[in-house]
């Protein structure tokens, strides 16, 4: 089955071209079940045509018995339903037996966002005339002017600027790339960091080709893209949750308040369905429905 699970994690990155977070987190899945497996059905390890429908209740039973969460149990069903997809296209078994595993109900949450006023409150923080206060604010600024993806933001290049248009080459989800526009404050944000970025190239005699550097001349890395999120978010924002994600939220959120259309936000996002999307509106809704129950006399009678 190991060889089986290596083959499947080959696929996805080499094939499918899925990014290196979801490889991890599918190998993490693959390898939790293949020692529950290993564990409780050893019987099952050369035999993987035999699991059946059970075997895959009984896992995910498992892993809510103890403790773990159900949007973390519904990922693992995913990444099962591929594998075993995977298995049946190579005729290496001749039934799914994820296919009549019911998916777990999850508690949809709606997306935290940051207001507008204390939007504009974080985007002033950043101190531009040091080179990670201008990388700072240009970071801020593309995030909450631009929508991409926190792995989108660490991915870009100097050339996939486009000062004329006012637009980014941006690479997501699936390889998959899409021309995106930025603001005008973004604009002038990379402008200021630009010539300092230069500086320390040269002071580090670094090659390095990313748009974001750290002081070293090293392309940025998640969590330092995180803590420079959640540092400016720390100091005005209430929301309890103060990652990049926040900001793509609040990005989101503003566009569609202001009469934005929704398939234009899908593809500004980059999502591939729209119902990922409508999520947004229902935060629209709730909002709207909290200033009419504050503010009409008649709401709460």
């Amino acid at each position: 089955m190991q060889e089986l699970i290596q083959s499947y994690l080959s696929y996805i990155e080499h094939e499918r071209n899925y990014s290196q977070h979801t490889v991890t987190s599918y190998s993490n899945d693959l390898s939790q079940y293949y020692s529950f497996i290993k564990t409780q059905f050893p019987e099952l390890i050369d035999n993987h045509h035999l699991v059946d429908n059970s075997i895959i209740r009984a896992f995910l039973g498992m892993q809510l018995e103890n403790g773990v969460q159900k949007k973390s149990v519904v990922r693992k069903l995913s990444t099962l339903r591929s594998f075993y997809k995977f298995l049946s296209r190579k005729k290496l078994i001749s039934y799914n037996p994820t296919l009549s595993v019911v998916t777990p109900k999850v508690e949809k949450k709606l997306p935290q966002f940051v207001d507008k006023e204390s939007m504009n409150k974080v985007l002033l923080l950043p101190d531009g005339s040091s080179f990670e206060g201008a990388r700072d604010s240009a970071i801020l600024e593309l995030f909450y002017g631009s929508g991409i993806r926190e792995a989108e933001l660490i991915g870009l290049k100097v050339m996939n600027i486009d000062f004329h248009h006012q637009t980014l080459k941006v690479t997501g989800k699936g390889n998959k790339q899409r021309i995106i526009p930025f603001t005008s404050k973004a604009k002038e944000s990379l402008q200021r960091y630009l010539p300092l970025r230069k500086e320390i190239i040269s002071q580090q005699h670094s090659s390095e080709q990313s748009l974001f550097l750290t002081g070293k001349g090293k392309c940025l890395y998640p969590q330092k893209v995180y803590g420079i999120v959640n540092h400016y978010l720390k100091e005005v924002a209430e929301v309890q949750q103060k990652s990049p994600h926040v900001l793509r939220h609040s990005f989101a959120t503003h566009l569609l308040d202001n009469g934005a259309d929704i398939l234009a936000v899908k593809e500004l996002l980059g999502h591939e369905s729209l119902s990922t999307t409508q999520v947004y509106t229902h935060v629209t809704v709730e909002r709207l429905k909290k200033i009419y129950h504050k503010a009409h006399p008649k709401a709460t009678a």
